[in-house]
């Protein structure tokens, strides 16, 4: 049963970055199905072609860019394109993320900066792009995809618990300075999120997947539609005075488990015999 009217986000704009696969793809269809058209932006075209394939079939405008946010002159021309395209934007979804999964004293500085180049700064170049615009016409709507780890850090994810912390700093503080104008940035903290890229690199073996359900107190893993569906009300009026913050959405996962360790588990401490971890 749909959860939101159709025109929920009628004729908004919505930039959606990773939108070609996982949680993006998902939060991009769905923004589509109610009402708004889509700009997806990531590094791989084939993904995004398709994903755009299927919004236009729901009747709505679709824009793909190829881009690496953590560029921040392809991110100036991503705004520029999406600009040239629709005339405005209203809602942006930072979701592109990249990892590497490994003990910390293994991690070389490259895969590091990396990690933090587009988590972190990728975050800030395109809610700066966007967000410049969105002040200009006095609304708009950034949500922050971080994870519940941000809080309590990871064994084996120590680049991404360390940039997603930084998103949640970021979100908090623009949603102090942005709320006045128009421009509420709020951020959504995924759980255990059940997709064929999160099963693969985090739960490899059924063992490891059992020991994780047991610690989710809602006793199932989530779907990208649980984000999905918190991504649309915070996009819009029904979230009007919600600002800075980040909202977790993980079965109680976090109140019952405390962190994410996959030190037990998906690594070891030779890393050369891991499941690979490899693909940003």
């Amino acid at each position: 049963m749909p959860c939101f009217s159709k025109d929920l986000l009628k004729d908004k704009v919505a930039v959606v970055t990773g939108g070609g696969t996982g949680i993006g793809r998902v939060i991009a269809l769905e923004m589509a199905r109610h009402g708004a058209h889509v700009a997806l932006a990531a590094r791989r075209r084939e993904p995004l072609e398709e994903v755009a394939a299927e919004i236009r079939g729901l009747g709505r405008r679709a824009l793909v860019v190829t881009a690496d946010i953590a560029d921040y002159s392809q991110v100036k021309a991503l705004a520029q394109s999406v600009v040239r395209e629709f005339g405005v934007v209203d809602i942006l979804v930072n979701n592109a993320a990249a990892n590497f999964i490994r003990p910390t004293e293994t991690l070389t500085w490259v895969r590091w900066r990396k990690v933090i180049d587009i988590v972190l700064n990728g975050t800030f170049y395109c809610t700066n792009e966007f967000g410049s615009i969105m002040l200009d016409k006095g609304w708009g709507r950034v949500i922050n995809i971080v994870a519940a780890y941000a809080w309590t850090g990871a064994p084996g994810l120590a680049p991404s618990a360390s940039a997603k912390a930084g998103v949640v700093a970021l979100t908090q503080t623009l949603g102090a300075e942005w709320a006045g104008r128009g421009v509420l940035v709020n951020a959504i903290a995924p759980g255990a999120i059940n997709t064929p890229q999160t099963e693969q690199r985090l739960w490899p073996t059924p063992q490891i997947k059992s020991k994780l359900l047991k610690s989710i107190p809602a006793g199932r893993f989530g779907s990208e539609m649980d984000v999905a569906n918190l991504a649309l009300y915070l996009s819009s009026d029904m979230a009007g005075y919600i600002a800075g913050e980040v909202i977790v959405c993980d079965g109680g996962w976090w109140l019952g488990k405390g962190a994410l360790d996959l030190m037990d588990g998906p690594i070891t401490r030779h890393p050369e015999k891991s499941p690979s971890s490899e693909k940003v």
